[in-house]
Parts: C-alpha cells; sequence; structure tokens
C-alpha cells in the first residue's frame, strides 16, 4: 500500500509522515508497543494521499532547477524513443551585425549568392535589412542575384517559382533576409536546387507528402530575420500553403536549418505594430507547445537508426530552457514592443526571444495550435479578413493570429496532462501562481494568453475572422493530416477533441 502511495503521489509531506512512522517502528518503546501511535501515523500519509491533487501547487521560481531526468520505465521497451538531438543554426547576435553577412560568403569562397529578399523591404532606399545586406556582398566582392517574388504566406506556386530562379542561377550558396515566409521560401529553393525531384511533393511532410529525406548536405544558407516571430533561422522547417487542398503544410528536416542566422535588432525598426503583434503570438505558442508538448521518451515509435529521428522530437530538458526564457523575455517586452516601435530595447529582446523560441521548438516541436492553425490560414481565401498592416489585395489570417486564435482553448485542453507544467509557463508569461490548484492550470494559462490578446487586439476568436459553425467540419478535416505535429500534443486528437476546441475558439473574449 505505501508503494502504491508513493508512486501515486509524489509529495515531500507524505515522505515525512512515512519516515516519521518508520523511525517509531523500529523503536522498540514505541510502535510496536504502542499500536496508537503506529496507526494514526498511517492515518496521516492516507490523509496526505488522498489531498494531493486538491493542495495548492506552489509558485515556482523563473529559476528553477530544469527536470533533467531522462528515466521512464518505457526506455526498455524497444517502442518509445529514449533519446533527443539537438540542432540550431550557429547564431551571430547584435545590433548592425548584418553589415557583416559578405565577409561570411567571402570566407566561404562562394563565388554566387542566390539572395532571397523581402519584396517591400527590398523596395526601400533607405538602411533597409536588404540594401544592408546586399551592400556588404558588394563590398566583399561576392556576386548575387537577388528573387523578391515571395508571398506574405507562401504557396507551393511561389515556392515553385523560387525553385526554378534557383535552379536556373549556378548559385553555390543562398542569402534570407526577411521573415519567415522569406527564409522558408529561401530553405525550399535550397533543397529543391541541390536534389531535384520529378514530384514536388517528395519531400512535403507525410501524409500529404512522400517525406522523403535530403540525400545529403545543403549548400551554405544564412538567414536574416526580419520579424521577430518565426525563428526560421534556427530551424529545418519550411511552411507552406497546398492551395488546392487550402491548407498549409510543410518539409521538415534538419538538413534545411541555415547554416548561420544573423540577428540584428535594428532589422525590425520598420516592422509594423500589428506584424510585430500577429509575430509575437507566433513566439508565444511556439514556446507554450514545445514546453507542454509530450515528452520526447513518451514518443513512439522509436526511430530504427538516429538519421530516422524526426527534428520534432517532444519536449525534452535542453529545449525546455530555451522555451521558458523566451516566455520570460515575452512577458516583460511583447506589449511594449508592439505599442511603441521606438522601444529599441524592448524590440530588441522580441527578436531574441523569437530565436529562443526557434531553438526551443525547432527541436521539441509545436502542437495542436500550430496544426490547428493550418487551415484556419489556408482557407482564408474564401473570407474576407483584412487584417491592419498587411497587404490588401486578398484576404488572409497571417501565421501568428491564426495560430494564438486557438490558444486559449488548445491549453485549457491540455492542461490535465500536466499541470503543473502548465502552471509553470503561465508563471513565466507574468500570472500570479500563488496557491494555485492543478485544476487551475489551464484557465490561468488560458487567462494570461487572453490578457496579451485583448491587450494588442486580436480578433476575437474564429468569427471575428469570418468563420462561423457551418466551417468546423472543413476545419477539422484540414487539420487532421498535420500529423507531424498533432501528435506531438500531450493527449491524443481526433476528429471530436478537434471540433471541441475549434468550436471553443469561435468567441474567445
Amino acid at each position: 500500500m505505501l508503494k502504491r502511495l508513493l508512486k501515486t503521489n509524489k509529495q515531500k509531506h507524505i515522505l515525512k509522515h512515512y519516515r516519521a512512522v518508520a523511525v517509531h517502528s523500529q523503536c522498540p518503546c514505541t510502535a510496536k508497543n504502542d499500536p496508537v501511535y503506529y496507526n494514526r501515523g498511517m492515518d496521516q500519509i492516507r490523509q496526505s494521499a488522498q489531498q494531493s491533487d486538491t493542495k495548492p501547487v506552489q509558485p515556482t521560481s523563473r529559476h528553477e532547477k530544469m527536470d533533467v531526468s531522462t528515466q521512464s520505465t518505457a526506455t526498455h521497451d524497444h517502442l518509445h524513443e529514449y533519446a533527443f538531438e539537438m540542432k540550431a543554426s550557429n547564431i551571430r547576435y547584435g545590433p548592425g551585425v548584418t553589415r557583416e553577412v559578405g565577409w561570411d560568403f567571402k570566407a566561404w569562397n562562394s563565388q554566387k549568392v542566390c539572395v532571397f529578399a523581402d519584396p517591400n523591404l527590398a523596395k526601400r532606399d533607405d538602411d533597409s535589412a536588404v540594401n544592408v545586406a546586399l551592400q556588404s556582398l558588394s563590398d566583399a566582392g561576392v556576386k548575387f542575384e537577388v528573387f523578391t517574388d515571395i508571398g506574405i504566406e507562401p504557396t507551393s506556386t511561389s515556392f515553385k517559382k523560387a525553385i526554378a530562379f534557383a535552379s536556373a542561377g549556378n548559385f553555390d550558396a543562398f542569402l534570407a533576409v526577411g521573415g519567415g515566409s522569406t527564409m522558408d521560401t529561401a530553405k525550399a529553393a535550397n533543397l529543391y536546387s541541390t536534389y531535384p525531384v520529378d514530384d514536388f511533393m517528395a519531400y512535403v511532410n507525410p501524409p500529404l507528402g512522400g517525406g522523403l529525406a535530403p540525400p545529403g548536405p545543403l549548400k551554405p544558407l544564412v538567414a536574416i530575420p526580419t520579424t521577430a516571430g518565426t525563428g526560421s533561422e534556427t530551424t529545418g522547417i519550411a511552411v507552406f500553403d497546398i492551395e488546392h487542398l487550402k491548407c498549409k503544410t510543410g518539409i521538415a528536416h534538419r538538413a534545411l536549418v541555415p547554416t548561420l542566422g544573423i540577428v540584428d535588432p535594428r532589422n525590425t525598426d520598420t516592422m509594423p505594430s500589428y506584424v510585430a503583434a500577429s509575430s509575437g503570438f507566433d513566439v508565444l505558442c511556439h514556446a507554450l507547445e514545445s514546453y507542454t508538448a509530450i515528452k520526447f521518451n513518451k514518443r513512439t515509435p522509436r526511430p530504427q537508426t538516429p538519421m530516422q529521428r524526426p527534428a520534432y522530437q517532444g519536449s525534452n530538458p535542453i529545449s525546455d530552457y530555451w522555451s521558458l526564457k523566451s516566455l520570460e523575455m515575452l512577458s516583460d517586452n511583447f506589449e511594449l514592443a508592439v505599442k511603441d516601435p521606438s522601444a529599441v530595447d524592448a524590440r530588441s529582446q522580441m527578436i531574441l526571444a523569437s530565436t529562443f523560441a526557434g531553438i526551443g521548438f525547432g527541436n521539441a516541436g509545436c502542437h495542436l495550435c500550430h496544426g490547428m492553425s493550418y487551415p484556419i490560414a489556408g482557407m482564408a481565401h474564401d473570407l474576407h479578413y483584412h487584417p491592419k498592416d498587411y497587404p490588401t489585395d486578398h484576404p488572409m489570417v497571417p501565421h501568428g493570429i491564426s495560430v494564438v486564435l486557438t490558444a486559449p482553448a488548445v491549453f485549457k485542453f491540455t492542461a490535465s496532462s500536466d499541470p503543473e507544467r502548465h502552471i509553470r509557463a503561465a508563471h513565466a508569461l507574468g500570472s500570479d501562481t500563488t496557491r494555485l490548484f492543478n485544476s487551475d492550470a489551464g484557465p490561468v494559462l488560458s487567462d494570461r494568453i487572453l490578457y496579451f490578446m485583448d491587450s494588442l487586439k486580436m480578433p476575437n476568436g474564429l468569427k471575428a475572422v469570418g468563420y462561423s459553425d457551418n466551417d468546423l467540419d472543413q476545419l477539422v478535416e484540414g487539420a487532421l493530416p498535420q500529423q507531424r505535429v498533432l501528435q506531438l500534443s500531450p493527449i491524443p486528437v481526433g476528429r471530436k477533441e478537434l471540433r471541441n476546441i475549434y468550436e471553443h475558439s469561435m468567441s474567445v473574449y
């Protein structure tokens, strides 16, 4: 009985009462001759066990020791994963480091660089990131050609245009200057031009694509982000729309990770406020999802070889650190960075938080918010939603908005998988977590997300961007193929669970 109590209720106060009973039971002058004391001690153990799930969870320190335990009864059953890997770009951070990029390509003896540039930044005639980077290449004597036909939300069509450009140019290196769309486009162009395939879907994530692994290393790629959100400069993931299916998917492999990420806080100076808000919510969901994802050693199946280990592996001690730190930085800087574009320090911290979250989710993975966001964004072409500060030539739901609209409902749903971890995440985001119960984990984290959404004027749920209850079935069907991320949910999901989350996300305030 005692072993069962200690296994199911790992509370220090239980152990304390047990030790008291054990000490006296070994003493001839007490327990053996005093059954009243022994019975009283055992009653205290039983009472502590019964109360363990209702006692408040103590607040956690932002500098709490990381859980580095990898032990699991599943690690020896040859079915579950037992290891995790960390892969990220080399990162260079600092105001003005964009001007150094020419020296990197010169050091690699690059003969001709394929530059993917954000089309709006490329039109500017000031010291924008694109102009600074191109000047640096020129100063270093490195030849280059520029491609700017990049969509705000890339599609299979826009990817194919970029691939054709890269394939025809005889390039030996790549540079991306822009947001996640630009960096993801460069990754895809690097892959397909280096290792061409007859079927575009060959490299695309299953079940929509073939999931083919790149046969070897790619050419050098430097990624210079100009938004504080995607973290794409650190990851091996390229996301795009498949137009005829009206959903998003991606290509994911460690080979796609950029060789170098140049994180220059000056490059976010020109980012409009609503773009900063949307991008920031992408950071928030990256960090929250990777921190609350299924633990790496509970994931199945175990890969047959290390090369088959997926880029998204589940939460792990190293990713946990980057994700939690990102949440703390976001809590302190997000609102100011959006509301006051001149707040240089806040914007500097947000682009660094984006990189931190990228390292976290780039190895742990995202789960429900991102998996469910793909049909939200993919079906937006049939809506009439035109967000502030974005192009108005077509309807769209920007990526950061599409992921956060379901976040309040998602984390209420996942909280029971690990209440203390969800409370710790809420604490990192600035919530008062004193004397919370396990049952408070979902509501307190959800409320904190809603606080930021309300403060930064996010749409009030799916209805506010044009969806209705009539779209629920189509949204669910669009999310189901996203098994790469859905399977990382700490609680398994199917049609019923997805529909329930979408339904509770129609209105969130």
